[in-house]
């Protein structure tokens, strides 16, 4: 039996490359209406473009229900419908092949190129958490799960700044958010004497305040860059400071001197230089015209200056409330009281003061917080709600539904263990010994097609940094992780509700359990494994 992982995207390819030249034809069925039918359709529409009439030949007919290859799921029948050609796999066999190789699908499905290296730098983590917006809030989350899903995709990440706040350290504790800590700055003495360089004809020998060295005429160097580059036509000049050299000699350091652990490909070569590195400012659009003067300066002063891209995220408004006045850590404490008296309610009493509950309300605080600031793409305007909705279980957009639900999971495989303990069930057999012709629910389909088979594919298009658009500006998927697991667990929590997984202990019904247990196992793999994409971890009760 083949043993490669099977894949969305080589199904769709080889279903394309089928139909012969010219451009993609198939899409992926989603809706459960239209899965009850067919896994992929080539509309008709697409059809007549391609063919006289709209007519597939008798012969790709035949190439497409005999389709192979590296990847590629095994074809059941492909035939013309009135909607276009519909075509439906081997389920059981897909089934098989997915639920035999399990964690083969908690990873990206193309890892970057060994050596790659990416630096992110966030400026937002220089200032302490009292005075943390949430617009900069929100830079310091996308910034941390870029870094975490970059990495899961083999490239090094090197974060910038290391925070020397204790205060800024104990709040991105809080928030779950891994970031490095440092006690003293990086010399600057190096880029504060080509500035003065840069800066003697300009002063005219006038007297400067303390920490300022001058100003630096930017106009030509954005004239050079020239309007496709992005910077903002209004950036004449910049005032050189101690402190603004101070944040390019982090910058530079950081770019020269990489850790030997941060990657296999750097292992031995502590000064990597910059070549091949991309640097990432992820920056709040309220911050952009700031960065852009940085990034114009570091240009100047630093010759080879290194890749610049520029991630912006957009502006956070809470609705009917002065969002701009609350802080990063008033945020925090706004839902962690809503997780608490939430909590109280359903569960009586006041668990807050238990120190057993204690963990679980931190993550339930910070799941909603993730969840609301990384479910909208970072270059839109984030609209935040701050009811109570936001935190309920029964909500299906929070990240609290997705963190019960990943409960629930726990719950279920704790159930079966002691059920087994006590002799009701069997041990889990071998997973070659299972009948996956027994899952026959369209929501054991749903799971599997949704959400399990093209997980590897999500995580690649997640850490794809999109540099294709000409200028100095990125876009990013960061939102799509959170969209995923919000939809995993609305198909999981319909399919659980509906279906009885641990059915009577009677012999002639364990290989239905065996198998469903199988898929399950594989649901909260990929759950547990996108949760930690989100610096979460998962909870085994709520």
């Amino acid at each position: 039996m083949a043993t490669r992982r099977l894949g969305v995207g080589e199904t769709l390819g080889a279903l394309n490359a089928a139909l012969g030249p010219g451009g993609p034809v198939w899409i992926k069925e989603t809706r459960t209406r239209h899965l009850r039918s067919r896994d992929f359709l080539a509309p008709h529409r697409a059809l007549q473009a391609r063919f006289d009439d709209g007519q597939v030949p008798e012969h790709l007919l035949h190439a497409l229900a005999c389709l192979q290859g590296p990847g590629v799921a095994p074809v059941l029948r492909c035939a013309p419908t009135p909607a276009g050609l519909s075509l439906q796999l081997q389920r059981s066999a897909v089934f098989e092949r997915v639920l035999s190789a399990v964690a083969a699908y908690a990873t990206p499905a193309s890892p970057a190129s060994l050596g790659q290296r990416v630096l992110l730098h966030c400026p937002a983590l220089r200032s302490s958490p009292c005075a943390l917006r949430l617009s900069q809030l929100r830079t310091v989350l996308v910034a941390d799960h870029l870094a975490r899903a970059l990495r899961a995709h083999g490239v090094c990440v090197r974060l910038v700044p290391a925070v020397r706040d204790p205060h800024m350290l104990t709040f991105l504790q809080q928030l779950r958010v891994d970031w490095p800590a440092a006690s003293e700055r990086a010399s600057s003495h190096t880029l504060r004497s080509h500035a003065l360089e840069e800066l003697t004809s300009a002063n005219d020998g006038r007297t400067l305040s303390p920490g300022i060295l001058g100003r630096l005429c930017l106009k030509e160097l954005v004239e050079e860059q020239g309007r496709t580059a992005g910077y903002d036509p209004n950036l004449d000049n910049c005032l050189v400071t101690e402190d603004l050299l101070s944040v390019l000699a982090e910058l530079q350091e950081a770019l020269w001197h990489w850790p030997e652990d941060s990657h296999p490909g750097l292992a031995g070569a502590s000064d990597t230089g910059t070549g091949g590195c991309l640097v990432v400012h992820v920056v709040s659009c309220e911050e952009e015209f700031q960065q852009q003067k940085l990034d114009l300066l570091w240009q100047k002063l630093v010759d080879k200056a290194p890749l610049r891209q520029h991630l912006i995220c957009g502006p956070v408004k809470v609705a009917g409330a002065p969002g701009t006045l609350m802080t990063a850590p008033e945020y925090y404490e706004f839902r962690h009281t809503q997780v608490c008296k939430a909590s109280a309610l359903k569960h009586g009493g006041d668990l807050a003061q238990d120190p057993a509950w204690t963990e679980i309300f931190g993550v339930l605080s910070v799941a909603t917080i993730k969840f609301e600031m990384l479910s909208t793409a970072p270059q839109s305007q984030l609209f935040l709600a701050l009811a109570d909705s936001s935190i309920s279980t029964k909500g299906t957009k929070s990240g609290t539904f997705v963190m019960y639900n990943c409960a629930r999971l726990a719950t279920l495989f704790e159930s079966y263990k002691c059920s087994m303990e006590q002799g009701l069930y069997p041990t889990f057999p071998p997973v070659s010994s299972l009948d996956f012709s027994l899952l026959h629910d369209e929501g054991e389909w749903l799971l599997l097609f949704n959400s399990i088979l093209p997980f590897p594919d999500l995580l690649s298009r997640t850490a794809v940094l999109d540099c294709t658009a000409p200028g100095l500006h990125i876009a990013v998927r960061t939102e799509m992780i959170c969209k995923f697991l919000v939809q995993l667990s609305m198909d999981f929590s319909s399919y659980y509700n509906r279906v009885h997984i641990l059915g009577e202990p009677r012999p002639h019904l364990f290989g239905q359990m065996f198998v469903r247990l199988q898929l399950l196992r594989a649901v909260r793999e990929v759950l547990h494994t996108g949760l930690a994409m989100l610096g979460l971890p998962p909870l085994s009760h709520i």
